[in-house]
């Protein structure tokens, strides 16, 4: 288990860049470099994950600019069915694919999007969150970021599956998100220690996907910038 001491600096760093005058790469950025300095041993690890994920070309078989989004219907953290079709009836959709409740990218990256919403919704489109937890994290995970957005529970990985985008973390990694006090297990309902890559879709009305972002490096993520423009442009 990692040491109170750790976790507590870890969590400061947290709050530090949630609350920088800053991009969302450099929020990211700045914490990442801060587990670094503080855990270099995790750093390293997480490292290694990357280059064998990247190697392996981890989520190049995704959805591409061009091709259809495939549909789902996934429950959102109060249980309500929400179907990409419904969504899109509505308008563009920026589809956002995240690790779980308890990753600082995540909760920062979400943080972000909660802020760009009312932008976003101006533009007359929407963001929907997808992620393996199950739903009292959901829940949990969406009043945290104070979002207004939808935050799907997607059992299983089955939908992240389908597009190709999970992979499996690795005994090394296994070992020390435990020992971080990570109950991975516990927050998916299963074992199998899969993950989804984070990742971005900007679909248009007509299903296809009109821009993307996805990259093996969980420590990254779509510029909200970019999201913003792709969704303006879809709409």
């Amino acid at each position: 288990m990692m040491s109170r001491p750790l976790t507590e600096a870890l969590e400061e760093a947290f709050r530090h860049c949630c609350d920088m005058e800053a991009s969302l790469a450099e929020r990211l950025d700045s914490f990442a470099q801060a587990v670094r300095t503080l855990s270099p041993p995790f750093a390293d690890g997480v490292d290694r994950l990357v280059t064998r994920l990247q190697q392996s070309g981890a989520g190049q078989n995704a959805p591409h600019v061009g091709e259809r989004m495939p549909p789902f219907h996934l429950p959102d953290e109060t249980g309500r069915v929400i179907s990409l079709d419904r969504l899109l009836s509505k308008g563009p959709v920026a589809v956002t694919f995240h690790r779980g409740h308890w990753c600082p990218y995540c909760r920062l990256n979400t943080k972000a999007l909660a802020q760009a919403q009312t932008e976003i919704e101006g533009e007359g489109c929407q963001i929907v969150a997808i992620m393996p937890d199950r739903q009292q994290f959901a829940e949990k995970f969406k009043s945290e970021s104070k979002a207004r957005f939808p935050i799907l529970t997607d059992m299983d990985n089955g939908y992240a599956l389908s597009l190709n985008l999970v992979i499996w973390i690795g005994a090394e990694m296994e070992r020390m998100v435990s020992s971080a006090g990570r109950d991975i297990p516990s927050y998916q309902g299963n074992r199998s220690w899969m993950l989804p890559i984070p990742a971005t879709f900007v679909v248009g009305t007509d299903g296809k996907v009109k821009a993307r972002f996805v990259d093996p490096d969980y420590r990254k993520r779509m510029a909200i910038e970019d999201m913003i423009e792709a969704l303006r442009s879809a709409s």
